[in-house]
């Protein structure tokens, strides 16, 4: 299992991101691959077995929803040792009561699979003050609502619709001031986040992470390139947090999960007594 270095935490406090360089190996890549290929033509709001197709949002590409149900590559990644530990530190929380369902909780995770034109406006920022995506350091630990881990299944460099972010984001207090400018529009057009001031794309080897803070403010930027850029990602918070959508988890998965993974996916089914079901 990895532990975060004293470098990641600093870069990370500084940044609000970091880079985990050969978070998978080939053979992972390849096999989560295998399994996007099978069903990433499954038509718009429909399901494939227990995940589920939203189709091309706007601009954004299919999402499949629900992709810890699509097979063990990416049960695997639920509490994947190349991450699973930097995200125990800093959603933080631990020696409290934060940690009486387990130290974790995933409230949605999904592929999105995006081709030539595509990208996602800029969203999210510390100025918006929202809970799920809030960033704090106190008594010398992190206490964040949301942690996200999004893992490159492709090479994303330039021209590949890559990760933008504005570094240092998660702790400011004013609004980018050209954030309004950038986001979506109601006819469906933006410029996208690479050409905003103070702006750094992510590029990635397949294989490759990016660990941010919710709280960051990002986008990406439009892929001119042919091909696709397939990236998973996965949301992490405290375990007393709850889903962000209505997908529930299957007993299906439910019963194949180890136990730290169950406590993952789902830490608040057992929270009732016998007496009060």
């Amino acid at each position: 299992m990895q532990q975060p270095s004293e470098l990641e935490k600093y870069l990370f406090d500084l940044k609000g991101f970091i880079v985990i360089k050969n978070a998978l190996s080939k053979k992972e890549v390849k096999d989560c691959n295998q399994i996007i290929d099978k069903i990433k033509n499954t038509p718009s709001n429909e399901w494939n077995g227990n995940v589920h197709s939203k189709g091309n949002i706007d601009q954004h590409g299919v999402e499949l929803q629900q992709i810890y149900e699509a097979g063990k590559p990416f049960e695997n990644l639920i509490n994947h040792s190349s991450w699973i530990n930097h995200m125990k530190h800093f959603v933080g929380g631990e020696g409290t009561f934060d940690y009486n369902h387990g130290p974790l909780f995933i409230d949605e995770n999904f592929v999105n699979v995006r081709g030539p034109g595509k990208a996602i406006p800029v969203h999210s920022g510390a100025h918006e003050g929202t809970q799920r995506g809030h960033y704090r350091y106190q008594n010398g630990k992190f206490h964040c609502g949301q942690i996200n881990i999004l893992v490159a299944l492709s090479k994303i460099s330039k021209g590949d619709g890559g990760t933008v972010i504005i570094p240092g984001s998660h702790k400011s207090n004013l609004k980018h001031p050209q954030f309004d400018k950038y986001k979506l529009k109601k006819d469906g057009k933006y410029k996208t986040a690479d050409s905003m001031i103070g702006s750094e794309e992510v590029y990635l080897n397949a294989g490759d992470a990016i660990l941010f803070v919710d709280s960051l403010c990002h986008g990406s930027s439009r892929r001119v390139n042919k091909g696709e850029r397939r990236v998973v990602i996965y949301r992490y918070g405290p375990s007393w947090g709850f889903f962000r959508n209505s997908y529930r988890p299957s007993k299906e998965l439910l019963n194949r999960l180890s136990k730290t993974q169950r406590n993952i996916v789902m830490p608040h089914e057992e929270v009732l007594s016998p007496k009060n079901n």
